[in-house]
């Protein structure tokens, strides 16, 4: 089974990103709703990225390494692993420039020679440990956890994802779906995460799913199945450059791959683990060191105290594990 990563990426020094950005945007520095600089900075940590793919996870056929045309100066964009992705090559034109993650993401399909079986990564998304095939995909299918997460309707959040489930409750039975596929909605593994689908068992709509912020695991077909339902609602929001409460959010997809039933149980918390830097920067840097995850997210944030200096600390802790330079970098 050949796996691919699609890995998303920006550099915000750019002088030409910055121009278009701030013409778009009509704002400049901190600002709200989705054009926050820690939306898009980047502090150098994309090669350990690359180092944690080549030592814990040789086993990935193809990178998609989706911008909007930018590299870093030390990726070699001639090795047989990467693809360079530009926006322009699958989003289409009268959407672009987009700034907006949702969109950039619900066309991940259209990518030029992207194998059926691919995980998605966000820049933040980070590998630490050897990690196999089968924790992504196993029988085919990917890997998930389908466990309800009570979300309160002033979250702006879920104001999105309500959006989703519109769609979702249109096309599926709860009740069906959880009853066909019952040994994988309460599979032993969730422990008390699954609490919820318990007390929901006999509840009629969908709600929101717990979303382990981590690497995600798509079949291509999935996307594909979405967006033969759903092409009018997708296509009218990709119009939103920047995020908008009208957004259908990616937790679509995910959710659609679940309720027909096209994953394989697996409590993703078991090794993975997302870091607020904002409030855990020093638990951050210990689980890099210590390899206590298979994978990690660090959540940045324009409020963290002290930037520099929790940046300096990841970094270390990142050079500790991946001190040698991957076959990637120049």
């Amino acid at each position: 089974m050949d796996i691919d990563f699609v890995i998303t990426w920006v550099d915000m020094n750019d002088p030409k990103w910055q121009e278009d950005f701030a013409k778009y945007s009509g704002r400049k520095g901190n600002t709200k709703n989705g054009v926050s600089e820690a939306r898009f900075r980047d502090y150098g940590f994309l090669k350990y990225w690359f180092r944690g793919v080549e030592k814990f996870a040789p086993w990935v056929r193809k990178i998609h390494f989706v911008t909007s045309g930018q590299k870093p100066e030390w990726l070699d964009a001639n090795h047989p692993k990467i693809h360079l992705v530009n926006h322009k090559d699958y989003i289409p034109s009268q959407f672009l420039p987009t700034y907006n993650s949702v969109v950039i993401e619900r066309y991940l399909h259209q990518i030029p020679g992207l194998a059926e079986h691919f995980v998605y990564f966000n820049d933040d998304f980070y590998i630490i440990n050897t990690i196999g095939q089968e924790r992504f995909f196993r029988n085919g299918l990917p890997c998930d956890i389908a466990t309800f997460l009570y979300n309160p309707s002033w979250s702006q959040w879920y104001k999105r994802i309500k959006n989703n489930l519109k769609i979702i409750n249109r096309h599926f039975d709860k009740k069906e779906v959880m009853a066909r596929d019952h040994d994988k909605w309460f599979h032993p593994s969730y422990g008390s995460r699954a609490r919820w689908n318990y007390l929901l068992k006999h509840y009629d709509k969908f709600i929101t799913l717990r979303t382990p912020h981590n690497a995600q695991p798509y079949l291509k077909t999935t996307f594909e199945e979405v967006w033969a339902v759903a092409e009018k609602e997708l296509t009218e929001t990709s119009a939103n450059r920047f995020r908008a409460l009208t957004d259908y959010t990616p937790e679509l997809f995910r959710t659609w791959q679940i309720c027909r039933g096209n994953f394989e149980p697996y409590n993703t918390y078991r090794d993975t683990k997302m870091f607020p830097l904002m409030i855990r920067p020093k638990q951050a840097v210990r689980a890099i060191r210590e390899q206590a995850y298979s994978l990690v997210c660090l959540n940045d944030n324009i409020h963290i105290r002290h930037y520099a200096q929790v940046m300096e600390n990841i970094r270390n802790a990142f050079e500790y594990i991946l001190p040698e330079k991957s076959s990637f970098e120049l």
